[in-house]
């Protein structure tokens, strides 16, 4: 399946639902201080969905769960265990993490998602091969949603 690439964020997207490039949830979520994709949501989406995460417990590296999408306009967030107790990804937590987020969003007969890059950011990953895997698992997957990939970019200032 060939998915869209798209610089802007994630939180904008005009999709049904997104996923949130998350840890293994060891750590109780209301003694981390998120950012990146997590700050944002719990920034414009509030704390509903970090309290239904919480209740997940421990999840395997490179799975995926679903919960609320808070006070955001989408019908719901996946969640992907996409880096490690060390706060790393690899290349095995990114493609496992596409992969259940994808099927995730087929089990819920979504037609839309965006993700971001999974593992670049606080997975330590660098950028542009964690994009290439993600797109190489995207090829390896077969979904009839829409897929768009989120590279982050900072709104420009108008002045």
């Amino acid at each position: 399946m060939k998915a869209e690439i798209v610089r802007g964020d994630l939180l904008d997207q005009p999709v049904e639902v997104i996923v949130n490039a998350w840890n293994r949830n060891i750590i109780p979520w209301w003694l981390l201080l998120p950012q990146g994709v997590s700050g944002a949501i719990k920034k414009r989406g509030g704390l509903e969905p970090f309290r239904e995460l919480g209740k997940f417990g421990a999840i395997p590296l490179g799975q995926a769960v679903f919960t609320s999408a808070g006070k955001l306009p989408y019908r719901g967030i996946i969640h992907v265990a996409g880096i490690n107790i060390f706060w790393c990804a690899s290349e095995k937590s990114i493609r496992g993490s596409v992969r259940n987020a994808i099927r995730l969003v087929d089990e819920h007969n979504f037609k839309s998602v965006a993700l971001p890059i999974i593992g670049a950011g606080s997975g330590s990953f660098r950028q542009g091969r964690a994009l290439e895997i993600i797109l190489d698992e995207l090829d390896r997957v077969r979904t009839d949603a829409r897929v768009i990939v989120v590279e982050f970019q900072k709104k420009r200032k108008r002045s």
